[in-house]
């Protein structure tokens, strides 16, 4: 009995999340400590988050949904193409993942950028909102943000270790239930868990200075979520707001941060 409980406690001690960086704080001052699971391998979650981007353009391909307006396209690359350069202030060697942007054509107003840099935009969004590019830039910068700081990491650390309880005994047994299932665990992160307020002002501040330095007004993030809130007023809210803060504490916050790095879209307008 003590063997088993020994076991556990070093079990337990070995799945116990670290403390990990993996973002410079920028103009912005995002210098939060992220805790991830060491049951969650990385590197196989940006695997299968690039497998899942590929099912998703297939399944829109067979409908005819996928970059069907060339012009859109062409205009959401063109602004991705002014701001993944601008990465590398916050994660240098991110200016070297394999980025690819998409556009779906869908009524959903939704956008995402999975882990490793794929980006998908639904042109509902663009469309029902009647977003500029500085707008657009606005939500570029926002999920660009989310990959940066790799909160999808984050996501499936905590899945992993809200279930770790369940399965230890099976572990000390010798089963193999605590590997995750990188496929399945790749899809909740990316489509069913929601990232939570923290990620979601953090992806709100990088988003603004990654967009004033590649020459989109910041300030364009508030009226963004303006239009936000009025898709939402009196109903449920787009998928694209769940579990975010609340509009009018996120327009406040965007406000502060947008202006302090007017300079750099200032320079960067030069």
């Amino acid at each position: 009995m003590k063997y088993i409980v020994a076991l556990g406690s070093v079990l337990l001690g070995v799945a116990a999340c670290q403390s990990v960086q993996t973002t410079n704080p920028g103009e912005v001052g995002v210098t939060r400590q992220q805790s991830v699971s060491p049951l969650v391998n990385r590197g196989q979650l940006t695997q299968q988050a690039n497998t899942q981007y590929k099912q998703v353009l297939q399944q829109a391909q067979k409908k005819n949904a996928l970059n069907v307006d060339a012009a859109l396209t062409a205009r959401v690359r063109r602004i991705a193409d002014r701001i993944i350069p601008q990465v590398s202030v916050f994660r240098p060697e991110a200016a070297k993942w394999q980025w690819e942007v998409n556009v779906l054509s869908s009524k959903e107003l939704n956008a995402w950028c999975m882990p490793g840099g794929k980006i998908a935009f639904y042109s509902g969004l663009i469309e029902t909102l009647q977003l500029n590019d500085d707008e657009i830039a606005a939500i570029m910068g926002h999920e660009i943000a989310h990959a940066l700081r790799e909160h999808a990491w984050e996501r499936a650390s905590q899945a992993a270790n809200a279930g770790l309880g369940m399965t230890v005994a099976g572990i000390l047994l010798g089963a193999q239930g605590y590997q995750m299932d990188m496929a399945s665990m790749a899809y909740q992160v990316m489509f069913e868990l929601p990232n939570s307020r923290e990620h979601e002002t953090e992806a709100d501040r990088i988003g603004v200075e990654l967009a004033a330095r590649a020459g989109y007004n910041p300030a364009a993030a508030v009226t963004l979520w303006q239009k936000m809130g009025k898709q939402s007023s009196g109903g449920e809210p787009p998928q694209f707001l769940s579990t975010h803060p609340a509009n009018a504490d996120r327009q406040k916050d965007l406000t502060v941060y947008s202006q302090r790095v007017q300079g750099l879209y200032e320079q960067a307008r030069r």
